[in-house]
């Protein structure tokens, strides 16, 4: 694979450091993108080999645009580095197809390392999110803990992620704020779970939830 490369990221400074960094190691930078818009337009556009993408930008977030970065260039291997080390972003970007999953914590030449392996065919995870990622599916091999498979089955693994959310009794904006997404996006999310759960409230999902666990 070859190591043309698109950064992805809604701060300027952020942006040339990472470009100056990765023309240091010799990854050609073929665009820049401040937000996931501009992103999948670039990468349609462009086709490049590895896309090094932020979760949190402004209007649609990092999480929302990698699939469709992915459907825009099917070749191109992306790769979150992201401040968010959540476990609901880290397998919600796994299952939307990243290559890799990498902290803005690690240091400028660890990046390096980690591209320079993606453009190898390896995947790239920084070390904390990689432990957190086994303990996961050492836990039983269950990615969704805490909502039985009679719920689980019946949703996406976004809708799930939602799920867990409101049973922790956050709101829509708060909710929208954890994923990284819109508040739109995180309503359409909840219609769309309570349509497939059969009731009509967010109180009967949490109920649908809590008679599923006590079955």
């Amino acid at each position: 694979m070859g190591r043309r490369t698109l950064v992805v990221d809604d701060h300027p400074l952020t942006r040339a450091a990472l470009v100056g960094l990765l023309e240091q190691h010799e990854f050609p930078i073929v665009a820049e993108a401040g937000d996931g818009e501009e992103a999948i337009e670039r990468a349609r556009e462009l086709r490049p080999d590895i896309v090094l993408l932020d979760l949190s930008m402004p209007g649609m977030s990092g999480l929302e645009a990698l699939p469709r970065l992915r459907a825009a260039s099917p070749g191109s291997e992306v790769v979150v580095l992201t401040a968010s080390d959540t476990e609901e972003n880290l397998l919600a970007a796994i299952r939307a197809g990243a290559a890799g999953y990498l902290l803005k914590t690690e240091s400028p030449e660890r990046i390096a390392a980690f591209l320079t392996g993606v453009s190898n065919g390896e995947a790239a995870l920084s070390g904390e999110v990689a432990r957190r990622l086994l303990d996961r599916v050492r836990d039983g091999g269950r990615l969704d803990s805490g909502v039985p498979e009679s719920i689980a089955d019946e949703l996406s693994a976004r809708e799930v992620e939602v799920l867990l959310l409101l049973d922790e009794r956050l709101g829509t904006d708060e909710i929208a704020k954890r994923l990284f997404i819109s508040e739109h996006t995180v309503r359409s999310h909840v219609k769309s779970m309570l349509r497939k759960l059969g009731v009509s409230s967010r109180r009967e999902a949490l109920d649908a939830l809590e008679t599923a666990r006590a079955a």
